[in-house]
């Protein structure tokens, strides 16, 4: 029954430890935040390929329309999944390690031609970004997510504002 609950999500993200939990928690606030159902799981390129390919293959069936990985250093994990599916997959590059997250970053975004993964930005900012090109990619079939787009959009040109009126009164 749990299982049933991660798979019929509309975004998947699947991280490679709990170390990536805190990005994996900045994408899902902010696909909560436009009301767009998501899942977070713990699930090894390296670790546990069998189980990533399980839980690919049920999400599919469940109605999953994008994947989220989420991963540092070797960071095979956004290509694992894209390897299994043809639905869209979004890397988020972690941000530890040595390299501070250039080896997640080069391993996550140089994929072979025919698998792609949309790779964003290394860390937090990634992760955030991750869910807005999730939505804008739901968006494509969803008024009712376009205009929450939107109204993000519009909510960021008024902060702008507030800021500026701020600086001028000062």
């Amino acid at each position: 029954m749990l299982l049933e609950k991660i798979v019929t999500k509309t975004v998947s993200i699947v991280i490679g430890s709990e170390s990536d939990l805190d990005l994996a928690n900045k994408c899902a606030d902010t696909l909560d935040s436009l009301s767009i159902s998501n899942s977070i799981q713990v699930l090894s390129a390296h670790r546990t390929p069998g189980l990533l390919e399980t839980h690919v293959r049920e999400c599919e069936s469940g109605g999953t329309k994008v994947f989220v990985a989420m991963a540092g250093l070797a960071a095979h994990l956004a290509g694992a999944v894209a390897s299994k599916t043809v639905l869209p997959v979004i890397g988020v590059p972690g941000d530890g390690g040595p390299l501070s997250g250039m080896d997640a970053l080069l391993s996550t975004v140089q994929m072979p031609k025919g698998i792609p993964v949309a790779t964003v930005a290394i860390g937090s900012a990634g992760a955030t970004n991750a869910a807005y090109l999730a939505a804008q990619i739901l968006g494509v079939e969803s008024e009712e997510v376009r205009n929450s787009l939107i109204k993000v959009r519009e909510d960021g040109v008024e902060a702008i504002k507030e800021s500026n009126k701020k600086l001028s009164d000062s």
